[in-house]
């Protein structure tokens, strides 16, 4: 009692000791109570990152515009607080000092050098620093003790005359701060590079400095705009740093507690984080995956991501068909070095994130053909690159590789790696290569003979019999594909037989039928390798024709997703356009949630998988892939599940392709679904990537609630959306939670879907977020959601109903196409009457 008496008394005698953004010597902070940077962008004080334990309280540093959600820096990681009774003093002996209730120090700043005249103050970068007051001179700063956040101006590295080490560890989860398995570091060995190390094992490997950019990171020149990156080398310390150009958004890097990182940048107009920079960003940045010598290829999963750098194979076949190739490669032939002669040579590997510089030797002041002639010279040397590709050409400086290379992956914008084979390597691949030039030469010069001779033997055989009556002649055998697919197009797609098709469905059979859609009939397929299917039949009458066709067959083709649909093959025969999907056993969410008896099948989390499993399909197509893709029909019923109800979008008949800085389109034919399509696409033609973000809102709405865009079940409202809002600003969202998984359902999780639901069907696209802060927000629970809907415009098919057009009602062939023409001013009068305006 008597402590805690002159604990109070000292605590109340030193309140004066706090200024907005400094806590001066015999000041306090007591939990509730803050410093405020000058601008007021950073806040330090006391926050609980747990809504199940809110009893563990730490002290730290948050981006003030996105609250606790956005914690930057945390003192007291691995010691939290068990009550509110915590205060941060401002000590003579030690600096910073966090007392808990007893009095005891759960963290201090560790300052050398008592003073009287020391002052903390949480600078506007960020940067919570001690200072002696007398001189201005920094003794203790956060930015030298990061967490797993980095924000620009503070140093990644390595002091080597300390020892101290400026590096990230990631909390253990989502809502504890304590210290994580991962470790992100930079290696100064070799050339500068950066690591993530999960314990003791490499996990990724972000490529070596090579002047402008980490070789693996290319995606840093597009940021030179808004940042300067840096990397500075003295024989005292190495380390980078990030620096903002004036304007640029507030950005900060995190290293995830599953071991990602990612760079996010804060969008002021919609309160939210973008996220501009992800890794590892694919199969390929996992470490050392395809072993010594060998080369990753993530747009060869057709086939297999690893294979062997060119003069190496397997050092283990059965391993390697086993798809396990941490083994890696062997040479073919051995190297020729011997009594300071050698007949080898380079050949070179072009676009790469340059390998592992653990084993590398560096020289700054070397020409890349000095460099060459030392590789040569040294029996060790297996692969040499510039050190720095500044200034054009070759690049200038040495890094050579001894005894192996490992983790060299393809990459955008990646550099040369010149890598040492034997002579009669050379002779192989030049033989290699003629082979690879005449081979398709000869396949095409047998083909159109074996061709030529199928034409003659039908025409002799079927003679002029075989007319349809009007003279016109029916094509027996496949028909060529080129006029209708482009002969500029790889596909690397099969194309099926019609026989084999009539086959796989039993001649189309009603019993194989699994249902219809715009482009025509679905059914069920048994190939001959037994390997279950799904077939689209174009039908007679349907508004879907070649061009829809062959946009399915070339675009989808090209995507690789585990969120995506994956077509298998097509047919064309005469007017038959079908299309080979992967068969999904589960057929179609709407099949599921609109279904009184099916929909208890899928439980709160197994909604909250597909909601979030959409999100990322939709966020490859607009980001992630090497295209930007705009789907433009999103709907229940083109997503199908798989057999563990995992989500798979489908029907790229209506897709297009973004290119460049293409920020939005428009069209003379609309097409799409009434209800999902987003106003002003529906309107005026003009659609976006937004135009998908509005219609994932909209099925995110009825994934939780169960109720169909424009159900008849709603009597005073026109759709779901209006009876969403009228919900939300009543404060009853989580009435709009499906009776039937009510049991199974986080409340939490529900409310945050809907209002990121409210988000996305915003009547002006600029308002809608991006669909990498949709990802952001629907799986880092914990971040506060700033950003507040406003009322949306409430778009329904059934005002196109009350007008009497007759346009197609039919629930599951619910696809119209508007052509816009001279009268556009009128058509978009006419429309307007499907939007019911608030009130």
């Amino acid at each position: 009692m008597v402590f805690a008496m002159l604990l109070l008394l000292f605590l109340g005698a030193s309140g004066a000791g706090i200024s907005s953004d400094t806590l001066n010597k015999g000041g306090n902070i007591t939990d509730g109570e803050t410093l405020l940077s000058a601008g007021g962008s950073f806040t330090l004080g006391f926050f609980s990152p747990s809504t199940t334990v809110p009893t563990k309280r730490y002290l730290g540093i948050w981006f003030t515009a996105s609250g606790t959600g956005a914690v930057l820096w945390v003192a007291n990681r691995d010691t939290p607080l068990n009550s509110s009774s915590g205060v941060l003093v401002m000590s003579s002996r030690v600096g910073l000092r966090l007392l808990d209730g007893s009095g005891q120090t759960a963290w201090s700043s560790n300052t050398t050098g008592a003073s009287a005249s020391w002052a903390a103050q949480l600078l506007e970068s960020g940067n919570l620093v001690v200072r002696e007051q007398s001189s201005n001179a920094s003794l203790w700063q956060s930015f030298d003790h990061p967490s797993n956040t980095l924000l620009p101006g503070m140093r990644f590295g390595r002091n080597l005359k300390t020892g101290l080490e400026w590096s990230l560890t990631s909390w253990r989860s989502k809502d504890d701060p304590a210290t994580g398995d991962y470790r992100r570091v930079m290696d100064t060995r070799g050339l500068p590079d950066i690591f993530t190390w999960q314990g003791s094992a490499k996990n990724y490997r972000a490529g070596p400095w090579n002047g402008r950019w980490f070789s693996g990171i290319t995606e840093i020149a597009s940021y030179s705009g808004m940042f300067s990156v840096q990397v500075f080398v003295s024989p005292d310390e190495i380390f980078y740093v990030v620096t903002a150009m004036p304007g640029a958004p507030f950005s900060r890097l995190v290293l995830n507690d599953d071991g990602s990182v990612q760079r996010l940048a804060w969008d002021p107009a919609t309160q939210i984080w973008n996220v501009w920079l992800r890794s590892p960003r694919d199969f390929c940045d996992n470490y050392a995956e395809c072993g010594t010598f060998g080369l990753c290829n993530s747009a060869t999963a057709s086939t297999q991501f690893c294979r062997c750098i060119d003069g190496f194979s397997p050092a283990s076949p059965s391993q390697w068909s086993m798809r396990e190739t941490s083994g890696g490669c062997r040479r073919h032939t051995p190297l020729d070095c011997s009594k300071g002669t050698t007949t080898d040579g380079f050949m070179v590997l072009g676009g790469v994130k340059l390998p592992d510089t653990d084993n590398a030797l560096v020289d700054m002041s070397a020409t890349l053909a000095q460099c060459r002639a030392r590789c040569l010279a040294n029996c060790s040397c297996v692969a040499y690159a510039p050190a720095d590709i500044r200034g054009g050409g070759g690049g200038s400086g040495c890094v050579m590789w001894m005894d192996d290379i490992v983790d060299v992956r393809y990459v955008d914008r990646g550099q040369d790696l010149y890598v040492r084979l034997a002579k009669s390597e050379f002779a192989a691949r030049k033989k290699r290569g003629v082979v690879k030039i005449l081979a398709p030469v000869v396949a095409s010069v047998l083909a159109l003979m074996v061709t030529a001779m199928y034409l003659v033997w039908i025409c002799k055989l079927r003679g002029p019999s075989r007319n349809n009556g009007s003279g016109k002649k029916v094509m027996i055998g496949l028909e060529s594909t080129s006029n209708e697919l482009g002969d500029e197009e790889d596909l690397e797609l099969p194309f099926l037989s019609f026989r084999d098709v009539v086959s796989a469905t039993n001649n189309f059979s009603d019993g194989n039928m699994l249902g219809r859609g715009g482009f025509g009939k679905v059914y069920k397929g048994m190939l001959p390798n037994n390997r279950e299917v799904a077939i689209k039949r174009l039908g007679k009458g349907s508004r879907q024709g070649a061009e829809e066709f062959r946009n399915e067959v070339v675009l989808i083709a090209k995507l690789q997703h585990r969120n995506l649909v994956r077509l298998l093959g097509y047919c064309i025969q005469g007017d038959e356009r079908l299309l080979i999907y992967e068969y999904l056993p589960n057929k179609s969410l709407d099949c599921f949630i609109f279904d009184p008896a099916s929909k208890r099948a899928l439980d709160w989390p197994t909604r909250f998988k597909i909601i979030k499993g959409i999100s990322r399909g939709l966020l490859y197509l607009q980001q992630d892939s090497r295209l930007t893709i705009i789907h433009r029909d999103i709907k229940t019923s083109n997503i199908l599940l798989d057999a563990d109800m995992s989500p798979n979008i489908s029907d790229f008949g209506m897709a297009r392709i973004f290119g460049g800085n293409q920020q939005e389109a428009n069209t003379n034919r609309v097409v799409g679904t009434y209800g999902y399509m987003s106003p002003e696409y529906a309107m005026d033609g003009t659609f976006s990537i937004k135009s998908d973000t509005y219609s994932f809102g909209v099925i995110l709405l009825e994934i939780i609630s169960g109720l169909k865009i424009t159900s008849t079940q709603f009597t005073s409202f026109p759709s779901l959306l209006a009876y969403a809002w009228s919900l939300w600003k009543d404060g009853k969202a989580i009435d709009l939670v499906d009776s039937s998984f009510v049991g199974t359902c986080s409340p939490v999780e529900a409310l945050r879907c809907i209002h990121i639901g409210l988000l996305c069907v915003q009547d002006n696209p600029n308002s809608r977020p991006l669909m990498s802060s949709v990802v952001f927000m629907l799986e880092n629970e914990t971040t506060t959601l700033r950003s507040v809907p406003k009322q949306p415009m409430y778009f329904s098919k059934w005002y196109l109903e009350a007008q009497g057009t007759g346009e197609n009602t039919n629930s599951s062939m619910n696809d119209v196409s508007i052509s816009v023409l001279e009268g556009r001013a009128s058509t978009r009068v006419s429309l307007a009457l499907l939007l019911v305006l608030p009130g």
